[in-house]
Protein backbone atom coordinates (compact mmCIF):
# COMPACT_ATOMS: atom_id res chain seq x y z
CA UNK A 1 0.00 0.00 0.00
CA UNK A 2 1.16 3.31 -0.96
CA UNK A 3 2.42 5.86 1.72
CA UNK A 4 1.16 8.99 -0.03
CA UNK A 5 -2.08 10.09 -2.30
CA UNK A 6 -1.78 9.62 -5.74
CA UNK A 7 -2.27 13.31 -7.54
CA UNK A 8 -4.10 12.42 -10.97
CA UNK A 9 -5.63 15.16 -13.92
CA UNK A 10 -8.53 13.93 -14.92
CA UNK A 11 -9.08 16.81 -17.38
CA UNK A 12 -9.05 14.04 -20.25
CA UNK A 13 -12.93 12.75 -18.76
CA UNK A 14 -14.06 15.72 -20.17
CA UNK A 15 -13.17 15.05 -23.21
CA UNK A 16 -13.20 13.05 -26.62
CA UNK A 17 -10.18 11.22 -26.63
CA UNK A 18 -11.40 7.50 -25.61
CA UNK A 19 -7.59 6.70 -25.14
CA UNK A 20 -6.58 9.18 -23.06
CA UNK A 21 -10.24 8.45 -20.85
CA UNK A 22 -8.84 4.95 -20.53
CA UNK A 23 -5.22 6.15 -19.45
CA UNK A 24 -7.14 8.24 -16.59
CA UNK A 25 -9.35 5.01 -15.56
CA UNK A 26 -6.23 3.23 -14.90
CA UNK A 27 -4.75 5.33 -13.05
CA UNK A 28 -7.90 5.91 -10.72
CA UNK A 29 -8.50 2.21 -10.38
CA UNK A 30 -4.70 1.99 -9.49
CA UNK A 31 -5.20 4.30 -6.69
CA UNK A 32 -8.56 2.71 -5.65
CA UNK A 33 -7.08 -0.89 -5.20
CA UNK A 34 -4.19 0.50 -3.51
CA UNK A 35 -4.90 3.32 -0.65
CA UNK A 36 -8.33 3.79 -1.71
CA UNK A 37 -7.59 7.79 -1.71
CA UNK A 38 -6.43 10.39 -4.48
CA UNK A 39 -6.34 13.82 -4.97
CA UNK A 40 -7.40 15.50 -8.15
CA UNK A 41 -6.86 18.31 -10.66
CA UNK A 42 -8.19 19.60 -13.97
CA UNK A 43 -11.44 18.61 -12.35
CA UNK A 44 -14.15 21.77 -14.09
CA UNK A 45 -15.00 23.34 -10.83
CA UNK A 46 -13.51 27.02 -11.09
CA UNK A 47 -11.18 28.43 -8.42
CA UNK A 48 -13.42 31.21 -7.81
CA UNK A 49 -16.85 28.73 -7.54
CA UNK A 50 -14.20 27.37 -4.78
CA UNK A 51 -12.74 30.19 -2.70
CA UNK A 52 -16.56 32.18 -2.86
CA UNK A 53 -17.87 28.49 -1.05
CA UNK A 54 -15.36 29.07 1.30
CA UNK A 55 -16.51 32.32 2.30
CA UNK A 56 -19.70 31.41 2.32
CA UNK A 57 -19.13 28.74 4.88
CA UNK A 58 -17.52 30.88 6.93
CA UNK A 59 -20.06 33.30 6.99
CA UNK A 60 -22.57 31.00 7.98
CA UNK A 61 -20.73 29.16 11.05
CA UNK A 62 -20.12 32.95 11.87
CA UNK A 63 -23.91 33.54 12.54
CA UNK A 64 -24.86 33.65 15.95
CA UNK A 65 -26.05 30.07 17.32
CA UNK A 66 -29.48 31.12 17.12
CA UNK A 67 -29.42 31.55 13.53
CA UNK A 68 -27.93 28.12 12.98
CA UNK A 69 -29.97 26.31 15.12
CA UNK A 70 -33.00 27.97 13.21
CA UNK A 71 -31.63 25.54 10.11
CA UNK A 72 -31.15 22.36 12.91
CA UNK A 73 -30.59 18.94 11.45
CA UNK A 74 -33.21 17.52 14.12
CA UNK A 75 -35.70 19.79 13.36
CA UNK A 76 -35.50 18.48 8.83
CA UNK A 77 -35.59 15.62 7.54
CA UNK A 78 -33.55 13.94 4.65
CA UNK A 79 -29.75 14.38 6.15
CA UNK A 80 -30.39 18.47 5.54
CA UNK A 81 -29.69 21.30 8.16
CA UNK A 82 -26.82 22.55 10.75
CA UNK A 83 -25.39 19.94 13.06
CA UNK A 84 -23.89 21.61 16.07
CA UNK A 85 -20.38 20.54 17.63
CA UNK A 86 -20.25 17.25 19.58
CA UNK A 87 -23.93 15.94 18.03
CA UNK A 88 -22.07 13.06 15.90
CA UNK A 89 -19.55 10.38 16.94
CA UNK A 90 -18.07 8.33 14.18
CA UNK A 91 -15.89 7.19 16.25
CA UNK A 92 -17.79 5.71 19.46
CA UNK A 93 -14.45 5.09 20.80
CA UNK A 94 -13.47 8.46 20.94
CA UNK A 95 -16.20 10.11 21.89
CA UNK A 96 -18.43 13.20 20.40
CA UNK A 97 -16.50 15.04 17.32
CA UNK A 98 -15.26 18.42 17.62
CA UNK A 99 -16.55 19.80 14.65
CA UNK A 100 -19.69 21.77 13.16
CA UNK A 101 -21.69 20.84 10.03
CA UNK A 102 -24.41 22.33 7.68
CA UNK A 103 -25.82 19.36 5.15
CA UNK A 104 -27.54 20.25 1.63
CA UNK A 105 -29.01 17.49 -0.38
CA UNK A 106 -29.79 16.71 -4.08
CA UNK A 107 -33.16 17.13 -4.54
CA UNK A 108 -35.48 17.78 -7.64
CA UNK A 109 -38.32 19.07 -5.10
CA UNK A 110 -40.79 16.48 -6.20
CA UNK A 111 -39.70 13.78 -4.59
CA UNK A 112 -37.21 14.95 -1.79
CA UNK A 113 -37.90 18.08 -0.04
CA UNK A 114 -36.11 21.53 -0.77
CA UNK A 115 -33.75 22.23 0.76
CA UNK A 116 -33.33 24.78 3.97
CA UNK A 117 -31.08 27.82 3.01
CA UNK A 118 -29.85 30.32 5.06
CA UNK A 119 -31.10 33.92 4.82
CA UNK A 120 -27.25 35.21 3.83
CA UNK A 121 -27.19 37.49 0.64
CA UNK A 122 -26.42 35.99 -2.47
CA UNK A 123 -25.12 32.63 -0.40
CA UNK A 124 -27.73 30.21 -2.25
CA UNK A 125 -26.73 31.30 -5.70
CA UNK A 126 -22.94 30.63 -4.43
CA UNK A 127 -23.19 27.28 -2.85
CA UNK A 128 -25.75 25.60 -4.99
CA UNK A 129 -23.12 26.37 -8.03
CA UNK A 130 -20.54 24.77 -6.09
CA UNK A 131 -22.77 21.87 -5.67
CA UNK A 132 -23.55 21.65 -9.16
CA UNK A 133 -19.97 21.28 -10.62
CA UNK A 134 -18.69 19.49 -7.99
CA UNK A 135 -21.87 16.82 -8.83
CA UNK A 136 -20.61 16.73 -12.46
CA UNK A 137 -16.77 15.89 -11.58
CA UNK A 138 -17.88 13.29 -9.30
CA UNK A 139 -19.94 11.83 -12.17
CA UNK A 140 -17.16 11.90 -14.29
CA UNK A 141 -15.44 10.02 -12.10
CA UNK A 142 -17.34 7.40 -11.94
CA UNK A 143 -16.87 6.84 -16.05
CA UNK A 144 -13.55 6.15 -15.31
CA UNK A 145 -14.21 3.64 -12.25
CA UNK A 146 -16.38 1.80 -15.26
CA UNK A 147 -13.51 1.86 -17.57
CA UNK A 148 -11.31 0.72 -15.33
CA UNK A 149 -13.98 -2.28 -14.21
CA UNK A 150 -14.25 -3.21 -17.26
CA UNK A 151 -17.93 -1.97 -18.08
CA UNK A 152 -19.42 -0.25 -20.50
CA UNK A 153 -18.20 3.64 -19.70
CA UNK A 154 -21.42 4.91 -18.90
CA UNK A 155 -22.84 1.55 -16.73
CA UNK A 156 -23.25 3.82 -13.50
CA UNK A 157 -25.12 6.61 -15.45
CA UNK A 158 -28.85 5.33 -14.33
CA UNK A 159 -27.74 4.53 -11.04
CA UNK A 160 -26.42 8.15 -9.86
CA UNK A 161 -28.75 10.10 -11.84
CA UNK A 162 -31.13 11.31 -8.78
CA UNK A 163 -28.52 10.40 -6.05
CA UNK A 164 -28.53 10.59 -2.33
CA UNK A 165 -25.24 13.15 -3.08
CA UNK A 166 -25.01 15.48 0.16
CA UNK A 167 -22.95 18.74 0.10
CA UNK A 168 -21.80 19.28 3.61
CA UNK A 169 -19.51 22.36 4.89
CA UNK A 170 -17.58 21.50 7.72
CA UNK A 171 -15.88 23.86 10.18
CA UNK A 172 -13.05 22.51 13.02
CA UNK A 173 -12.89 25.40 16.19
CA UNK A 174 -9.33 25.61 17.01
CA UNK A 175 -7.95 23.20 19.82
CA UNK A 176 -6.30 24.95 22.35
CA UNK A 177 -4.75 21.83 23.43
CA UNK A 178 -4.03 20.38 19.62
CA UNK A 179 -0.74 18.19 21.01
CA UNK A 180 -2.87 17.13 23.57
CA UNK A 181 -6.18 14.39 23.57
CA UNK A 182 -8.74 16.73 24.08
CA UNK A 183 -10.93 14.94 21.78
CA UNK A 184 -10.98 14.08 17.69
CA UNK A 185 -12.13 16.74 15.12
CA UNK A 186 -13.94 13.79 12.94
CA UNK A 187 -13.23 10.05 14.30
CA UNK A 188 -12.26 7.60 12.62
CA UNK A 189 -14.56 6.19 9.84
CA UNK A 190 -15.38 5.05 6.38
CA UNK A 191 -18.06 6.90 4.13
CA UNK A 192 -21.15 5.41 3.54
CA UNK A 193 -20.92 5.95 -0.90
CA UNK A 194 -19.52 5.66 -4.17
CA UNK A 195 -16.94 8.56 -3.83
CA UNK A 196 -15.83 11.92 -1.38
CA UNK A 197 -15.11 15.01 -3.16
CA UNK A 198 -13.19 17.14 -0.81
CA UNK A 199 -11.88 20.46 -0.63
CA UNK A 200 -9.55 22.47 2.04
CA UNK A 201 -8.52 25.76 3.19
CA UNK A 202 -5.02 24.52 3.51
CA UNK A 203 -5.12 24.13 7.52
CA UNK A 204 -3.79 20.06 7.66
CA UNK A 205 -5.83 17.23 9.55
CA UNK A 206 -6.85 14.92 7.63
CA UNK A 207 -5.11 11.71 8.00
CA UNK A 208 -5.85 8.14 6.55
CA UNK A 209 -5.28 4.85 8.09
CA UNK A 210 -2.52 2.08 6.79
CA UNK A 211 -3.43 -1.20 6.41
CA UNK A 212 -1.89 -1.66 10.06
CA UNK A 213 -4.39 -0.13 12.04
CA UNK A 214 -1.98 1.92 14.53
CA UNK A 215 -0.84 3.68 11.19
CA UNK A 216 -1.69 6.62 10.45
CA UNK A 217 -0.85 8.94 6.82
CA UNK A 218 -1.03 12.48 6.99
CA UNK A 219 -2.68 13.95 3.54
CA UNK A 220 -1.03 17.55 2.59
CA UNK A 221 -2.96 20.21 1.79
CA UNK A 222 -2.81 20.33 -2.02
CA UNK A 223 -3.69 23.39 -3.61
CA UNK A 224 -6.51 23.55 -6.15
CA UNK A 225 -7.08 19.84 -6.12
CA UNK A 226 -10.00 17.20 -4.65
CA UNK A 227 -9.10 14.99 -2.67
CA UNK A 228 -11.11 11.96 -2.94
CA UNK A 229 -11.59 8.75 -1.88
CA UNK A 230 -13.93 5.12 -2.19
CA UNK A 231 -16.79 5.06 0.40
CA UNK A 232 -18.78 1.78 1.10
CA UNK A 233 -21.03 1.06 -1.62
CA UNK A 234 -18.58 1.31 -4.83
CA UNK A 235 -16.52 -0.90 -2.27
CA UNK A 236 -19.59 -3.42 -2.01
CA UNK A 237 -20.48 -3.31 -5.91
CA UNK A 238 -16.34 -4.16 -6.76
CA UNK A 239 -16.45 -7.13 -3.99
CA UNK A 240 -13.64 -5.25 -2.29
CA UNK A 241 -11.81 -4.48 -5.09
CA UNK A 242 -11.75 -1.08 -4.63
CA UNK A 243 -10.91 0.03 -0.90
CA UNK A 244 -13.43 2.09 1.21
CA UNK A 245 -10.33 2.80 3.65
CA UNK A 246 -10.57 4.59 7.20
CA UNK A 247 -9.91 8.08 8.04
CA UNK A 248 -10.10 10.97 10.56
CA UNK A 249 -9.42 14.54 11.24
CA UNK A 250 -7.34 15.72 13.82
CA UNK A 251 -8.27 18.74 16.20
CA UNK A 252 -6.72 21.48 14.30
CA UNK A 253 -4.62 24.46 16.12
CA UNK A 254 -6.41 26.96 14.26
CA UNK A 255 -10.06 27.24 12.91
CA UNK A 256 -10.21 24.79 9.61
CA UNK A 257 -12.76 25.03 6.61
CA UNK A 258 -13.22 21.97 4.84
CA UNK A 259 -16.04 21.27 2.11
CA UNK A 260 -17.48 17.92 1.37
CA UNK A 261 -19.22 15.99 -1.86
CA UNK A 262 -20.82 12.87 -1.03
CA UNK A 263 -22.05 11.07 -4.34
CA UNK A 264 -24.31 8.64 -2.76
CA UNK A 265 -26.06 6.28 -5.66
CA UNK A 266 -29.66 6.59 -5.98
CA UNK A 267 -32.00 5.42 -3.25
CA UNK A 268 -33.78 2.30 -5.22
CA UNK A 269 -30.05 1.42 -6.29
CA UNK A 270 -29.13 -2.30 -5.72
CA UNK A 271 -25.60 -2.44 -4.69
CA UNK A 272 -24.65 -5.84 -5.53
CA UNK A 273 -21.61 -7.40 -6.69
CA UNK A 274 -20.08 -6.74 -9.84
CA UNK A 275 -19.54 -10.43 -11.54
CA UNK A 276 -16.21 -9.23 -12.95
CA UNK A 277 -15.30 -8.64 -10.09
CA UNK A 278 -15.94 -11.76 -8.21
CA UNK A 279 -13.53 -14.89 -8.50
CA UNK A 280 -14.75 -17.96 -10.27
CA UNK A 281 -16.15 -20.48 -7.23
CA UNK A 282 -16.12 -17.59 -4.71
CA UNK A 283 -19.40 -16.11 -3.36
CA UNK A 284 -20.16 -11.97 -3.27
CA UNK A 285 -18.14 -10.70 -0.03
CA UNK A 286 -21.74 -8.69 0.94
CA UNK A 287 -25.27 -9.45 0.31
CA UNK A 288 -27.44 -7.09 -2.15
CA UNK A 289 -28.49 -4.00 -0.52
CA UNK A 290 -30.38 -1.02 -1.99
CA UNK A 291 -28.25 2.40 -1.03
CA UNK A 292 -31.31 4.10 0.87
CA UNK A 293 -31.30 0.78 3.33
CA UNK A 294 -27.41 0.48 3.38
CA UNK A 295 -27.17 4.88 4.41
CA UNK A 296 -29.92 4.75 6.89
CA UNK A 297 -28.11 1.74 9.02
CA UNK A 298 -24.73 4.19 9.16
CA UNK A 299 -26.75 7.31 9.94
CA UNK A 300 -28.60 5.79 12.52
CA UNK A 301 -25.73 4.49 13.89
CA UNK A 302 -23.72 7.85 13.61
CA UNK A 303 -26.36 9.73 15.32
CA UNK A 304 -27.15 6.93 18.04
CA UNK A 305 -30.36 5.64 16.86
CA UNK A 306 -31.25 2.57 18.00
Amino acid sequence: MSHTIPLIDVSPLAGDDAAARRAVAVQVGAACRDIGFFAITGHGVPAAVVDGTFAASAAFFAQPMAAKQALAYASLSHNRGYVGTGVEALDEHRGADQKEAFNLIWTDEATRPPNAWPALPGWREQVQAYFDATLAAAGRLHHAFALDLGLPEDFFDDKIDRPLATLRLLHYPASANAAQDDGIGAGAHTDYGNVTLLATDGVSGLQVQGRGRDQWIDVPPLPGAFVCNIGDCLMRWTNDVYLSTPHRVLRPARERYSIALFLDPNPDALVSAIPSCVPPGEAPRHAPVTTQAYLQSRFDATYGKA
